[in-house]
């Protein structure tokens, strides 16, 4: 599959990004000299960040050109995004040209933030294949995305813009009418206006107003939004009662949302004075890094739950390919997140013992021991385990663990996960682990089921040439020597 970014700057370095480390071969269309190098930037940093969401290993990334024709660029694409500046007479010019080259069942998608499908259609030669797909930055994290069609969209494009944007991570919201700046840029200008009125009025500085909101409403919004935030708001009356309740405050002459301060200077220079001294101390980079080690920790939290964009990583999770069987099945491979090292600078022992296990609720996945078992009432508790520590592992290293079966005899199994990184040529840690197989409901070891007993005795079969690993049958404290 080829995309075609179309206008290479930070939103449409982030869909090169987006589409890139999905596995899409994704070439550029962009006049600026310097476009090659500020994607670079932009994919440097979703290098770092996006896999670190994950707990299976991305695709393998495509491949990525430079064109300094159109018509190159665009050969053979299923994907176009236009991301270039809000200016309508600029993008329909942009249009143009690509059309005159490309696919005609390519799919030409606008990053606009603020115009109408229809206002882009107009006077496209092909306005059905015009759709809004409008996302949020960093486009390679943040999985939201508008798509916004209008009456001249058929269905079946828009269905299919839906579901290559679900293959590649993100969450499309499918607006139902169109409507200037689509849904969530609405809501973010009233905040905007009331931030700046705030300012004006020399009742908070920007600041304080951020405060305001990441130590606040921010944080609950992440999780529930704005509707269902108020829905608990109001207890167990519900709803309706909180609309009781707050309902007559909105006829109180709280807000300006009809109205905006004049952007003379001194306002421009206030707010720009106030900026710089808030975070003027760090460079856009190592902004952008926070924020994105800050996106990362809120987002994996979240999957824990499966709220808001967690769920949206655990459905993409879930279709990510798991390395096929050699010599010893691969149970784990993935990315080191940040989250995972220390003050030393490389992952916590923690986290060892925390890939360990997902080494074996992989395994466990393999010989059918999967959710739909574990409902059932049965699965494998880890009774005991020993860990070696090897080598030191930093963040946004490759870990790929093999899982080997020692013996399996009864309710018993007992496996052997070996570590490692730099592609699978240095052995960082080895984990022994010995379980035994519960009863759920009975809260006992029981025997497991015919078919799962049937699928580990295949691994032990296929195990049992295998020499002894070394390290197993270790305790603390031994010698090399013993």
């Amino acid at each position: 599959m080829k995309a075609t970014i179309v206008g290479g700057g930070v939103i449409g370095g982030g869909w090169v990004a987006r589409f890139l480390l999905n596995g899409w071969d994704v070439s550029v269309f962009d006049p600026d000299p310097d476009a090659a190098r500020k994607i670079g930037d932009v994919l440097a940093n979703a290098r770092r960040s996006l896999p670190s969401l994950y707990d299976r290993a991305l695709p393998p990334e495509g491949a990525l050109t430079f064109h300094e024709s159109m018509a190159d660029a665009v050969s053979g694409a299923n994907w176009i995004q236009e991301s270039v500046p809000e200016r309508l007479d600029l993008k329909h010019a942009i249009h143009k040209q690509i059309q005159e080259h490309a696919p005609h069942d390519a799919i030409l998608g606008s990053s606009t933030s603020g115009f109408k499908p229809s206002e882009l259609q107009d006077g496209a030669d092909r306005p059905a294949q015009v759709i809004v797909t409008h996302p949020f930055n960093p486009v390679y994290l943040l999985p939201l995305v508008e798509v916004v069609p209008s009456a001249l969209t058929p269905s079946a494009l828009t269905e299919r813009a839906r579901d290559i944007l679900i293959s590649i991570g993100m969450k499309p919201l499918i607006v139902r009418k169109e409507i200037d700046a689509h849904i969530a840029d609405r809501l973010l200008e009233a905040v905007w206006r009331e931030g700046l009125w705030l300012v004006s009025d020399g009742i908070a500085t920007t600041e304080e107003i951020d405060d305001s909101i990441r130590y606040g409403f921010g944080l609950r919004w992440a999780q529930m939004g704005l509707f269902e935030t108020y829905r608990v708001a109001g207890g167990e009356a519900g709803m309706k009662h909180f609309m009781a309740q707050f309902g007559p405050a909105l006829k109180w002459p709280w807000t300006k949302l009809m109205d905006v301060p004049e952007f003379t200077d001194e306002l421009v220079d206030l707010i720009a004075g106030q900026s710089d001294a808030q975070s003027g101390h760090m460079s856009i980079r190592e902004l952008e890094r926070l924020r994105d080690d800050n996106l990362v920790g809120m987002m994996r939290a979240l999957k824990k739950s499966g709220s808001g964009a967690g769920g949206t990583i655990n459905s993409h999770e879930a279709t990510l390919p798991t390395p096929d069987f050699v010599d010893l099945p691969v149970t784990v491979s993935r990315q080191v997140p940040q989250s995972w090292t220390d003050y030393n600078g490389h992952m916590n022992e923690a986290k060892y013992q925390e890939a360990s296990s997902q080494a074996t609720d992989r395994f466990m996945e393999m010989i059918g021991v999967d959710a739909t078992y574990v409902a059932s009432g049965g699965s494998y508790f880890t009774v005991e385990s020993h860990l070696r520590f090897l080598e030191e592992v930093k963040e946004g290293s490759v870990l790929k663990i093999t899982t080997q079966v020692l013996s399996a005899a009864g309710k018993k199994m007992h496996l052997f996960h070996r570590m490692y990184k730099d592609q699978g040529e240095t052995l960082v840690a080895t984990s022994e682990t010995l379980l035994l197989h519960m009863d759920l409901n009975a809260r006992k070891t029981s025997l497991p089921s015919r078919a799962v007993a049937d699928c580990l005795a295949a691994f032990v079969q296929s195990h049992s040439g295998m020499p002894p690993p070394e390290g197993a049958g270790r305790y603390v404290g031994q010698s090399d020597r013993s």
